[in-house]
């Protein structure tokens, strides 16, 4: 087969096989709609948005912040080397198949793979089972660091000082703990520091056990909600306001990582 036939099948393919079907879905531009054409979904504004869209989904607080710590916890320089294996042996050519299958069918997660291969339809569900559950878990780290971003706004931090309702009679001071002498006079093994006690004991108010349910922390729900509904002002508008966000937020992580 000629490489123009190859190219003729493709298109056939595209057209055929991978075309929208009826009734309007999710991303259906209003105007398709109104002049009853086939619904296309929207397209990203440039490919800048596409690129930092799809740049901060994998670059976050955690691969920032917290890959330095694991490269130097387990091994420093050596750990790089199961990570580049890993990352070209599996990591990227996954990640390539997903924008890829994404772009070529120009449909969502779990439609895409039903278009290729209906067998691999359960894929599609997989994944996105998948991606719910860590979102589930992830907005609740932000709603942590919302939480914190408002206690950093009162006169005085409230895990600088051992003064706080929440504090024990083991809080120790930063201040003191950088007398030596004074942690040996006090034989400070069981001490803990105030940012460890407003954290556990404020913030997450750790309960003596699973069978301790504790009470609804408010301001920690309030955050939560807020942070949802953030979100949802974030993509409600489709590919149109999700890039711009992408756009505005992306460089936070490298900026308060250089600023620390």
């Amino acid at each position: 087969m000629s490489q123009k036939e190859k190219l003729q099948c493709l298109k056939d393919f595209h057209k055929d096989t991978l075309k929208p079907s009826p009734g309007k879905s999710p991303g259906t531009r209003p105007e398709d709609e109104a002049e009853g054409k086939h619904p296309q979904r929207e397209k990203w504004a440039s490919k800048l948005d596409f690129v930092l869209s799809v740049a901060g989904g994998f670059v976050g607080l955690g691969n920032v912040w917290r890959f330095p710590y694991l490269c130097y916890k387990n091994g420093g320089g050596a750990f790089l080397i199961p990570y580049f294996i890993f990352l070209f042996g599996g990591g990227l050519p996954v990640f390539f198949l997903e924008v890829a299958l994404g772009q070529y069918t120009s449909q969502g997660g779990i439609t895409c793979w039903e278009k290729l291969c209906p067998i691999f339809t359960g894929i599609g569900y997989a994944s996105i089972v998948i991606v719910s559950l860590l979102n589930v878990y992830y907005i609740v780290i932000l709603a942590w660091g919302l939480y914190y971003l408002f206690q950093c706004f009162q006169p005085e931090l409230p895990w600088a000082k051992c003064n706080q309702p929440w504090n024990t009679e083991n809080c120790i001071e930063d201040t003191l703990r950088k007398n030596m002498s004074h942690l040996i006079a006090t034989n400070s093994a069981n001490f803990t520091s105030p940012v460890t006690e407003f954290w556990e004991r404020n913030v997450l108010s750790i309960s003596s056990g699973i069978d301790d349910m504790g009470v609804v922390k408010w301001d920690l729900a309030l955050c939560l909600l807020a942070v949802w509904v953030i979100c949802f002002f974030c993509i409600w508008k489709g590919v149109k306001s999700t890039g711009k966000v992408r756009a505005a937020f992306f460089p936070f992580p490298f900026k308060d990582d250089t600023i620390n």
